[in-house]
């Protein structure tokens, strides 16, 4: 059994039913649904599960304002998480101001709905666990953003390789293992989508190398495959 307590906040019956269904096959523990943002609100603070599936286009009120206000009501006067609950969006919108919207709200963690039941199930023990899935499909949106965002006139070489949006001993991990100039470059191709054969071509090297690099990629950033590795990028700022 995963023993991740999932709560579903979606409108359409049949997406919830067959959704509930697939996760409890796979060893998810489903212990409630909603079919409204504000019976969704109720469930989230009764039950306080591991990880809510929140739907953006919800009748009574978007996804992104239930998020906001289950988060607000979920942190002490400091700021500091009263409980862990993490809010994965489940929508069908990937335009840059839907996306940013949804992480200024607290979202921990964004799916597009026709992802796979595996990644779907994927993304819920990697948010469970503490961190953000980011769907590829939007994963370019953030990543602009982030180097919109980068300070002006900074050089590629004042790159930090600290994990700023990480837990201290994340940090200290990076710092430990830094990313050498060569392993960014290919951290920024894969970010890119870009396959072993096009970086080897890109970069001048063997695919072997490129397999090599991809390796203490992986290793450094703590990341179980490439996509986990692209997201913890574009959270800590290594590429923009």
């Amino acid at each position: 059994m995963e023993n991740i307590r999932i709560t579903l906040i979606e409108d359409h019956d049949l997406t919830r039913v067959g959704m509930r269904t697939a996760l409890q096959q796979r060893g998810f523990n489903v212990i409630g649904e909603a079919a409204n943002a504000t019976d969704g609100l109720k469930l989230l603070e009764s039950t306080a599960p591991d990880v809510a599936i929140v739907d953006i286009g919800l009748p009574d009120m978007d996804g992104i304002e239930l998020t906001r206000r289950f988060k607000q009501t979920q942190t002490d006067s400091e700021g500091a998480a009263i409980t862990e609950t993490k809010v994965l969006i489940l929508t069908l919108q990937d335009n840059e101001e839907v996306v940013l919207a949804a992480f200024g709200a607290g979202a921990d963690s964004y799916c597009m709905k026709d992802v796979s039941l595996d990644s779907l199930a994927e993304a819920l023990r990697v948010t469970h666990g503490g961190n953000s899935w980011i769907d590829p499909a939007i994963a370019r949106v953030v990543l602009h953003q982030a180097g919109q965002n980068a300070p002006n006139g900074e050089s590629p070489e004042a790159k930090t390789v600290a994990i700023n949006a990480a837990a201290p001993e994340y940090n200290q991990i990076i710092e430990a293992y830094p990313l050498t100039e060569r392993e960014l470059e290919v951290l920024q191709l894969i970010v890119d989508g870009c396959s072993n054969a096009s970086i080897a071509e890109k970069l001048y090297i063997t695919v072997g190398t490129v397999k090599t690099h991809v390796r203490n990629i992986l290793n450094k950033l703590c990341a179980d495959d490439r996509t986990q590795a692209a997201v913890r990028a574009l959270r800590s700022g290594l590429v923009g």
